[in-house]
């Protein structure tokens, strides 16, 4: 770890930090000045200083909004991490007790894992920790490290990958596919075979422009191309299309098993060799040895490791 240089640092006004990432929040001198509950010449004031010190604009007016430039842009992680990690400090407790924390847990999540692990991990928490309450954020991949560094969210679960030392992450599953089908609208045997599959339409998980969504990148590994009718990015969406549609829905093998039979989805599995990334759970390095992270991280292994596969 490196040494903190404690005279340059007893020479800036740490506040100043402060005032800079209120400034990044609302791209406003009149609103920063509101949030940190100063008169606005005095925030007008520090960003005077903040600019003297840094030798750059920062923020330049554009309308009504002040702009941060591409110094601020740079600044904005690491100055808000810092500001993260001294507030953790600040507020650390010496123990956590789970039947007494009156908390809420900020999850970014799937859409399937939405499915599979919120209805089992709040009845947990009603259980364990009745004064736990859980709070489900939409958290696509490429947006979780960010999440995880505004404390947007707590921890992620999914199919995400993350970079540098930063996050912690553990492998809950090997992510899998299984089809389902309405057998009062497709006349088809299980297990669906690779020809049939394949000459039918399909219905799929999607979060981009693409109509093939998340299986796309797996098609094409598979060098197979799906006729696809219909795309949504949640899975019932989809499983509820099959159930109204003579299409073949494609989706997670744990949501198939486990909400195909209730909506009268006959499930087989994929005849297609598809490989996915693991379900995997992101945390911040900085959380990881915190008692209350340690517990929820705890419950979420211990729902995956309990429900029927």
């Amino acid at each position: 770890m490196n040494s903190i240089d404690h005279f340059n640092l007893r020479s800036f006004d740490l506040n100043l930090l402060v005032a800079f990432d209120a400034m990044m929040q609302d791209r406003s001198v009149t609103k920063a000045a509101a949030r940190l509950k100063i008169q606005q010449p005095a925030m007008s004031h520090n960003l005077a200083t903040l600019r003297l010190l840094l030798q750059d604009d920062l923020f330049i007016r554009m309308g009504q909004i002040m702009q941060p430039t591409a110094k601020a842009q740079a600044l904005s992680v690491p100055i808000r991490l810092a500001l993260n990690q001294a507030q953790s400090a600040l507020n650390a407790r010496v123990a956590f007790s789970p039947e007494t924390e009156e908390r809420t847990f900020r999850l970014g999540l799937s859409s399937e894992i939405e499915l599979l692990l919120l209805p089992d991990l709040t009845a947990r928490l009603q259980a364990q920790a009745p004064g736990i309450k859980v709070l489900s954020r939409v958290a696509h991949p490429d947006q979780v490290e960010a999440m995880i560094d505004m404390q947007a969210i707590d921890l992620a679960v999914g199919c995400s990958h993350h970079n540098g030392p930063r996050y912690n992450s553990e492998v809950m599953f090997d992510a899998h596919v299984m089809c389902c089908f309405n057998p009062l609208l497709l006349d088809l045997d299980v297990p669906v075979d690779r020809q049939t599959y394949l000459s039918q339409r399909h219905a799929v998980v999607s979060q981009t422009e693409s109509l093939h969504g998340c299986v796309k990148e797996a098609l094409e590994h598979a060098g197979v191309d799906l006729d696809v009718v219909a795309a949504a990015p949640d899975f019932l969406s989809v499983l509820s299309t099959a159930m109204k549609a003579p299409v073949i829905a494609t989706v997670a093998a744990r949501v198939a098993l486990k909400y195909g039979p209730v909506l009268g989805l006959r499930v087989s599995p994929v005849p297609l060799d598809l490989k996915f990334p693991p379900v995997t759970m992101v945390w911040s390095h900085y959380a990881g040895k915190d008692p209350a992270s340690l517990w929820m991280r705890r419950q979420i292994r211990e729902s995956f490791e309990r429900a029927p596969v």
